[in-house]
């Protein structure tokens, strides 16, 4: 059957996976998704514009997508091809705060340097912080 998640399941799970899909509002597209990493802190979460990758601009279409619609959404999952009760997914439902509390940001690249070693010198142009709205997933199985 199907087993939706706990939202506190929902949210560890979320917290431990190391990356997502990463979409937001374009205003002609409408769903502009794009692969990232992420940190969880607090009901907040951190996804940094980082100078490790390489980038036509620090611009990014995402920025401006959120300057026009603060909402996006983080979409994990895991896959076992031949496994599918290990099946599960998490949405994360986000407002972007172009004006985080004081010290969000700091908190979110300082997780994100202890989660992946590239950012350990902290190489962000910034980090964009979101607010959690909602959280929920579904799993393949119980356990």
């Amino acid at each position: 059957g199907l087993m939706r998640l706990d939202p506190d399941e929902a949210l560890a799970r979320l917290a431990r996976h190391d990356h997502g899909v990463l979409a937001t509002v374009h205003s002609q597209r409408g769903v502009d998704a794009v692969p990232c990493v992420y940190a969880v802190d607090d009901g907040f979460v951190g996804v940094p514009i980082d100078e490790v990758k390489p980038k036509a601009s620090t611009g990014l279409q995402r920025v401006r997508n959120l300057e026009a619609d603060p909402r996006a959404t983080l979409l994990v999952d895991h896959w076992d091809r031949d496994d599918w009760s290990q099946l599960w997914w998490v949405r994360a439902e986000l407002r972007w705060l172009d004006d985080a509390p004081d010290g969000r940001a700091t908190t979110l690249a300082t997780a994100l340097a202890g989660r992946y070693p590239q950012y350990r010198d902290l190489p962000f142009h910034r980090v964009l912080v979101f607010r959690m709205v909602d959280v929920t997933g579904w799993a393949g199985s119980a356990t």
